[in-house]
């Protein structure tokens, strides 16, 4: 049987840790030098619908350290469901390709292409989810606080912290989530958690969430897409006391899944301080990635 990754919770949480382990181990032979050619002779499709610095480089380097290769497809080139239809495309590419990578504004799309692909189909990020974001967040995690580290999010219940709020149930990470009145959590998203895991306390008092917390997150007010938005959510993040700045935290380690946007959600002395684990949870991608590549091909 096929297994994509559409979202973290298609993860049990051993599977969860099996990737994690593997992410870890990879990392550390990056590290060292050691070649790990595990998926030699393999190919991964990228398919984006919108732009990526992290994802791509991620995964295409990726797959390079792993022995394989990868195509990028962008707008231009796939026309995604304009050319022809979703399944077609779907059963196309898994004719040529060991695994696709998708990064596409609809989560129907994904769904779509993974219900017709014999290739597993991995969700580089949707409106909805980004569950390679939380694979990376989650090793961050091990390797800076721990996975038993009491842990916050602040900002927009946005698809970073909807695939975060079913990574840390599923990882057993004790959540909790801070956002604006209108702006939080899907109900099925925290009703999910909850199945697999402890949903997160939820409150609209940002104070009130970081408070005794061992690290804690935050994402852009305004994701892409959003930009007819920006006004007034950027009014309701900045009423709320929601930028993670030297006041709001004590000595807690500072997550952030970038770009930033200085000023706004965070400022530049903390994203610049010894705290921010910013750019080693960047460079997670691509281990965490890998570790996931690794998994879902079957070359552990």
């Amino acid at each position: 049987m096929t297994r994509h990754f559409t979202d973290i919770d298609d993860l049990s949480a051993d599977e969860l840790e099996t990737v994690l382990d593997t992410a870890a181990e990879l990392k550390a032979q990056v590290k060292r030098d050691d070649p790990h050619p595990l998926l030699e002779r393999q190919t991964l499709g990228m398919v984006f619908e919108k732009p990526s610095t992290r994802t791509r480089v991620s995964f295409e380097t990726g797959m390079t350290q792993l022995g394989g290769h990868a195509i990028f497809l962008g707008p231009d080139d796939i026309g995604l469901g304009k050319r022809e239809p979703l399944h077609d495309t779907a059963r196309t590419l898994s004719g040529y390709v060991d695994c696709a990578m998708v990064r596409l504004f609809d989560h129907e799309d994904l769904e779509e292409l993974a219900a017709h692909a014999t290739v597993p189909i991995v969700n580089g990020l949707t409106d909805d989810a980004h569950p390679c974001q939380t694979l990376a967040d989650l090793l961050t995690l091990r390797e800076t606080v721990g996975l038993d580290a009491e842990v916050a999010w602040v900002g927009d219940g946005n698809n970073v912290a909807q695939s975060f709020v079913l990574g840390c149930a599923l990882a057993g990470i004790d959540l909790t989530v801070a956002t604006p009145a209108g702006y939080g959590i899907d109900e099925d998203v925290l009703d999910r958690a909850a199945t697999i895991g402890t949903a997160p306390d939820v409150t609209d008092d940002p104070a009130e969430a970081v408070a005794g917390r061992d690290a804690v997150y935050t994402d852009v007010w305004v994701s892409m897409g959003e930009e007819a938005e920006r006004e007034t959510k950027l009014a309701a993040f900045e009423a709320g006391g929601f930028q993670v700045n030297a006041d709001l935290l004590d000595d807690a380690t500072v997550l952030h899944c970038l770009p930033a946007h200085r000023g706004e959600e965070i400022t530049e002395d903390v994203l610049e301080s010894d705290r921010a684990a910013v750019w080693n949870q960047a460079e997670n991608r691509l281990h965490a990635q890998k570790g996931l590549l690794a998994f879902l091909l079957d070359a552990l």
